[in-house]
């Protein structure tokens, strides 16, 4: 799935004390008025603050020009918190655009008081798999019906999303009608739902969203405590109706959260599971080791259906093990590429980062075993006709990769996932990376394209991190990997695209408050200041790396003087961050004139001096796949189009 989102909660609450989205937005609208503006005041002084200032210190006061933004957001939450939810048969599919569609949808997530009141009080996940079941049937559906969409079911804690991808794109190069339900979405929601590789169209969108909206408004029974379901699970529905209906040959589906208890598992008999590299996320909702972690991503193994896995520690690989022996699941783990590489042409992937690798393994096998279930012919000459043990689990076939699984893996397009954006001084390097182990991944991708890159001539180059982090991570782990980067420049936002609601519905999200991430933003500046004390010393700069490839080979040339600490910044959306990092100069994101008291903190004032006068910007942009799906929007029009 991705990060925190917040649509594949596990739905133990059943969506609270306000089962009619309009009562639950007023009673919302109340809370925060009670609350009032004061806190609001406050985190707008610290927008562009330098590190260590405090609320209502005497050298903020310029900063309080900011206030303007923060009260346009305040005004935009209310507005869109005060939207009436859908009462009967508000709309007809002929009559309702997209949008309408997905603010309806949006009225299905679980508002963020709740979602805390939940996390202290557990239900029984498993009710969650039966709830689910008779939302299906209500829908129209019986499990059987899911039986004929030919899924390859995947979980992971990271690189699941890459994996479907390239599983996808592979089996698409064969030719086949292909479906692929993944989350979150970057940019628009029905990203989620695509037909060979292409979102589904608006319109299919909206069709599909108010049939199904109003079937479960039909059916909803008065003796049941809740009526519709929660946002993933409604998009989990709507994907299983859309596969049935276009006729799909095969359907790629990714877990949510987890895998056990995760409303995709209602899948009784796909053809194969993958699952890939395991770490620790989610930790409150699945457990704080590898270990527990690995046991929920095991409960997606089948009886009789094939399962594949990368190379994991021995721990979480062993519970794997054992969760497959338990239910008679063959589950083999998948040889290193360079296995099927060898004696052939090197294989080019369409994903850059040394850790795709393992993607593409793990899709090479998972696209082989769909292929050889379903009895078709060119999957692959064997190079090794016996399979090994290894760690107690059965070697997957060494195989030389096909014509089709070559261009498959080559063309795989993942957007947000190591993409390079170059525009004129500026490259965007965005990769969601939101676990430990994600942003390790990220952060050598991100040394190893600037080693590659070009020198410019007449400048200095500046790196800047665009960072935001979500949910229930460990943000200064995160942003302690980030710092071997040695940024100039580190501003922080949350995941709002603008400060305005027009146009912006695809990204509201309603499981938090426009204080907790705002604050949130600030509690990232004051880790990011603190970590860089305990990395500043006075050779920081010049010394030599300790090994090739070390820090010292990623200096700026020429060298900007730079302070002992990295400036840092934060930004009330997504919008203003960019504006001021871009300083105009991407020739696609233009915006109108930049908001009053964008550059009011000296440290924003003379940093878009710097900015303005460099021969090259790189900017890495992580921590949050909604943080990516917000620059991308704004970046790359065209997918909002």
């Amino acid at each position: 799935m991705g990060d925190s989102d917040p649509s594949c909660i596990p739905d133990s609450r059943q969506r609270g004390p306000w089962a009619d989205p309009g009562m639950r937005a007023g009673s919302y609208q109340l809370e925060r008025r009670q609350r009032g503006l004061s806190r609001g005041v406050h985190a707008c002084e610290a927008l562009c603050a330098p590190p260590g200032w405090r609320a209502g210190s005497p050298g903020m006061k310029d900063a309080r020009a900011l206030a303007t933004s923060w009260l346009v957001a305040e005004r935009w939450w209310e507005a869109t918190m005060e939207r009436p939810g859908p009462s009967g048969h508000p709309f007809s599919a002929k009559t309702a655009s997209f949008q309408d569609a997905v603010r309806t949808l949006n009225t299905l997530q679980t508002n963020a008081s709740y979602l805390e009141q939940v996390k202290r009080q557990r239900g029984d996940p498993q009710t969650q798999l039966e709830a689910m079941e008779l939302f299906l049937a209500r829908s129209g559906l019986q499990l059987e019906d899911l039986d004929q969409l030919n899924i390859i079911h995947v979980t992971g804690t990271k690189g699941k999303g890459s994996t479907c991808a390239f599983t996808e794109r592979i089996l698409r190069s064969y030719g086949l009608k292909t479906g692929f339900f993944s989350s979150p979405h970057l940019v628009q929601v029905r990203e989620r739902i695509r037909i060979n590789g292409q979102p589904i169209s608006p319109e299919l969108f909206t069709n599909h969203f108010w049939r199904l909206y109003h079937r479960l408004q039909e059916t909803k029974d008065g003796s049941s405590c809740v009526s519709m379901p929660a946002y993933f699970r409604f998009l989990t529905l709507m994907a299983f109706h859309i596969f049935l209906q276009e006729k799909v040959d095969l359907a790629v589906v990714e877990v949510g959260i987890g895998g056990a208890y995760d409303c995709t598992n209602i899948i009784r008999k796909p053809v194969v599971c993958g699952v890939s590299s395991l770490g620790l996320d989610h930790t409150s909702l699945l457990g704080d080791t590898v270990e527990k972690i690995a046991w929920q991503k095991g409960g997606i193994f089948k009886r009789g259906v094939p399962a594949f896995t990368v190379l994991q520690p021995d721990g979480p690989l062993a519970v794997l093990r054992d969760r497959a022996q338990q239910i008679s699941c063959p589950l083999y783990l998948c040889p290193p590429l360079e296995a099927l590489e060898e004696g052939g042409p090197p294989l080019t992937l369409g994903l850059e980062g040394e850790h795709q690798r393992s993607n593409a393994a793990l899709a090479l096998q998972l696209a082989r075993c769909w292929l050889q279930q379903k009895d078709h012919q060119g999957i692959g000459e064997l190079k090794a006709s016996q399979p090994s043990l290894q760690w107690q689990l059965p070697l997957a076939p060494v195989f030389q990769p096909t014509s089709h699984m070559q261009h498959g893996l080559r063309d795989t397009e993942w957007p947000g996932r190591t993409q390079v954006l170059r525009r004129g001084p500026l490259t965007w390097y965005l990769d969601g990376a939101h676990t430990v182990s994600s942003v390790q991944a990220c952060v050598r991708w991100f040394r190893q394209a600037l080693r590659g890159r070009d020198t410019p001539d007449g400048g200095p180059e500046v790196r800047v991190l665009l960072f935001n982090s979500t949910g229930d991570r460990d943000p200064a782990a995160l942003l302690k990997l980030l710092q071997p980067c040695q940024f100039h420049y580190a501003v922080f936002c949350p995941n709002l695209t603008e400060v305005s609601p027009t146009g912006n519905e695809d990204q509201q999200n309603f499981t938090v408050t426009l204080d907790q991430v705002l604050l949130r933003c600030l509690t990232h500046q004051q880790h990011w200041s603190r970590l860089d004390k305990e990395q500043a010393s006075p050779n920081l700069w010049n010394s030599p790396g300790p090994e090739p490839g070390g820090p010292a080979s990623l200096l700026l040339a020429p060298c900007l003087p730079h302070p002992v600490s990295t400036s840092s910044l934060v930004f009330s959306c997504i919008s203003h961050a960019l504006q001021w990092i871009s300083q105009g100069r991407d020739p696609v994101f233009q915006p109108p004139s930049p908001p009053r008291g964008l550059l009011a903190h000296p440290v924003a004032g003379s940093g878009a001096s710097v900015l303005r006068e460099a021969a090259a910007i790189h900017v890495l942009v992580t921590g949050s796949l909604h943080l990516v799906g917000g620059v991308l929007k704004l970046l790359e029009p065209s997918l909002s189009q």
